[in-house]
């Protein structure tokens, strides 16, 4: 209360990182805003990786939004730093789980499952449980079922999340399948990349009208393109079978044309309806692509004739109301081509962030 009151007749106020949760607590308790916006913009200039964690309990057991989404931001953009400081396994479980639904971390989805076993133990301790396999799982109910297992490789599922005795038994085995045989078994995890960049996820379609029929012979679709400022790719809209319901084998691919080099890939299914849509294929991770730089997106499918794209555009333009417009010009792909150009064939659809 004399703080309180030395604010409201002086407005003037000491705090330092010893007090300010104090002085937050009890601006919030007498209701005097001005000492709470101090108190928030003391705690927005001290933020770091290695706190945000700490700061972002705080402001949601406080009620202040916009600290908790400037710490959110610090999290996104230092993803790896924030989890490996010691704040991290002290957040409670809703903290967690808030945190593992974002699309915007930047760490690879292995090493987010070490740390959420790191949280699991402490919890346990916390919990006065014994640190079991049993007990991991149970204390993290659903924020599991928030871990995106089908980004990892086969290589890091096998050598975490495989032995970490945290999953059962059934669900290793449809996550093997998932990595390796088609038409693959439904699985219960998320299986959209995490993509660091700010925007939402976008889309472009370069052709305006569908045929029937495409074949396939193990030769790659390909499509060159360049666009006029940075963005992330995340994966490819394909067409699918003429024939009805369908499961494709694919490999779809970036590559930088002038360096020859594979940007990223991967090696996955998809299954179609029969009808003329689209259909999401996704890389693992978000791919960046630079302006100006020429680009090759391909994609080598295996299975029946497929609808295909007629009346292509060398010039595609993606307008968003929160962020420049986007400029795709598409060049035709000399060499070992199964005949996708700019005037007709797969791979549609390029899906982006901004």
């Amino acid at each position: 209360f004399v703080l309180i009151s030395r604010f409201l007749y002086s407005d003037e106020v000491q705090i330092g990182p010893e007090t300010v949760m104090t002085t937050l607590y009890t601006a919030k308790k007498y209701a005097v805003p001005a000492l709470e916006a101090h108190c928030v913009d003391f705690l927005t200039k001290h933020l770091r990786a290695d706190n945000a964690f700490m700061l972002l309990t705080q402001a949601r057991l406080f009620d202040e939004p916009q600290l908790a989404s400037l710490c959110l931001d610090t999290i996104d953009k230092s993803t790896m730093d924030a989890i490996s400081a010691e704040g991290f396994t002290d957040i409670d479980i809703d903290t967690l789980c808030a945190v593992l639904e974002r699309d915007t971390l930047s760490i690879r989805e292995s090493r987010l499952f070490g740390a959420v076993v790191r949280w699991a133990e402490a919890e346990c301790q916390r919990q006065q449980l014994p640190v079991t396999f049993g007990n991991k799982q149970k204390v993290l109910g659903r924020a599991l079922s928030l871990i995106r297992f089908p980004l990892m490789t086969i290589e890091e599922f096998a050598a975490g999340p495989a032995q970490s005795g945290i999953l059962s038994d059934r669900e290793v085995v449809n996550l093997f399948l998932h990595f390796t045989v088609n038409p693959k078994p439904k699985v219960d995890y998320i299986d959209r990349p995490r993509c660091c960049l700010r925007g939402k996820e976008c889309s472009i379609n370069r052709f305006q009208q569908v045929e029937s029929r495409w074949g396939y012979s193990g030769t790659s679709d390909r499509i060159r393109f360049t666009v006029n400022r940075r963005i992330s790719i995340v994966g490819f809209g394909l067409y699918g079978s003429i024939h009805g319901p369908t499961d494709y084998q694919v490999n779809i691919q970036i590559i930088d044309y002038e360096k020859n080099q594979t940007l990223g890939q991967n090696d996955t299914g998809f299954s179609c309806d029969g009808t003329a849509s689209t259909f999401r294929v996704m890389f693992k991770e978000p791919i960046e692509i630079l302006p100006t730089v020429c680009y090759t997106a391909c994609a080598t499918l295996k299975g029946p004739d497929s609808h295909y794209g007629t009346k292509g555009l060398k010039k595609v333009i993606h307008e968003s109301p929160t962020a420049s417009k986007t400029c795709f010009v598409f060049y035709s792909s000399p060499g070992n081509n199964n005949g996708t150009s700019i005037e007709d064939g797969q791979i549609p659809e390029i899906i982006f962030y901004t």
